[in-house]
């Protein structure tokens, strides 16, 4: 029996960006997206789940009118929730709304200095995020900055770090740009050396005002591996991927996915329009690429890694969407060297 602990919900794909790299390739909302009563009830099946933890995701999240009545049903039953916002339609009046509705946490979204980050995004869209960090943190909600990594905006993280320090945010997650979606289409240079990035975090992550870390798709077991996760302990090492495992996505049209960034259809488990949740997630059948995966299925240097057994080759998603290969991490920075 499998414990799900989180999932990331995208309940529209409206937004009002259409960035260069977004993997979603968000803009205008999908036909027939999940009424309220349907979201509402998929609300009650993770909390029924045990499901400790939402982040909610768009395009963005604000463009829903009916946000704040999902986001309520969660939090009214105890599941904590996150949204992940790009802060451009962030208004004041937005900050009681929050707090009504009992949010834990925003993530906004800023990928570098303001030249680069208005350069995918949109024009004043820096100014934008700013001002909605600043807002939410004089209003005591509590903040965290996630930044998306290609080859240009890599070598910019100690300007954005610049920046940043004189918040005092929550976290700083960095991740690694998919070439999926948008980012796959307009031919992002997304490759960048993950090393680098892993060093940079370990020059800052004690000196930091805030907790910072790498994302999961960015790795695996160099020597700082148990600290550079957001968690100091030393002991925050990574155990493979969780789609399916512990964590489920939901796009805006009830398509369950083992995460939200395997943004393919040969994913999809199932959709809550014709299921429920708990018959798909109790299903010993479904997310057979992790539940059914042991180390022979891994490939490249990962089937020689003495570690490969213990982070599972990867980033399922991250590796599918670079070169095809489940099993395989393409740019591990550390165990698959030591193979």
């Amino acid at each position: 029996m499998y414990n799900l602990r989180m999932c990331v919900w995208e309940i529209t794909l409206a937004c009002c960006f259409s960035c260069k790299y977004c993997g979603s390739a968000g803009g205008k909302a999908r036909e027939n997206e999940l009424t309220t009563e349907e979201c509402l009830s998929v609300a009650d099946q993770l909390a029924e789940l045990g499901c400790q933890r939402v982040s909610m995701i768009g395009g963005e999240v604000f463009m829903r009118r009916d946000w704040k009545d999902i986001v309520k049903r969660l939090t009214d039953q105890g599941v904590r929730v996150n949204i992940i916002t790009n802060g451009f339609i962030f208004r004041e009046s937005l900050i009681e709304d929050l707090k009504e509705v009992n949010i834990e946490s925003i993530s906004v979204s800023l990928d570098g200095p303001k030249e680069v980050h208005d350069k995918y995004r949109q024009e004043g869209s820096y100014d934008r995020a700013i001002r909605a960090i600043e807002e939410l943190l004089s209003a005591g909600i509590p903040v965290s900055v996630i930044s998306t990594l290609n080859s240009e905006n890599a070598k910019l993280l100690g300007e954005l770090y610049k920046i940043l320090r004189k918040y005092s945010l929550y976290a700083w997650q960095l991740q690694a740009c998919s070439p999926m979606g948008n980012a796959a289409n307009n031919g992002i240079a997304f490759q960048f050396d993950m090393q680098e990035v892993i060093d940079f975090v370990v020059a800052n992550m004690y000196k930091a005002p805030f907790a910072m870390g790498v994302a999961d798709n960015i790795g695996y077991f160099t020597e700082a591996e148990g600290s550079i996760r957001g968690n100091l302990s030393g002991k925050a090492f990574f155990k493979g991927c969780s789609a399916g495992i512990s964590a489920i996505g939901i796009d805006s049209v009830g398509n369950v996915r083992g995460c939200e960034s395997m943004y393919d259809e040969r994913f999809n488990e199932g959709n809550l329009r014709n299921e429920s949740l708990r018959s798909i997630w109790e299903d010993p059948d479904r997310f057979a690429y992790n539940r059914k995966f042991r180390k022979e299925l891994l490939t490249g240097k990962c089937a020689e890694c003495e570690l490969g057994e213990y982070c599972a080759g990867g980033c399922r998603s991250y590796n599918y969407f670079v070169h095809g290969k489940l099993y395989e991490s393409p740019f591990c920075a550390g165990g698959a060297k030591r193979g």
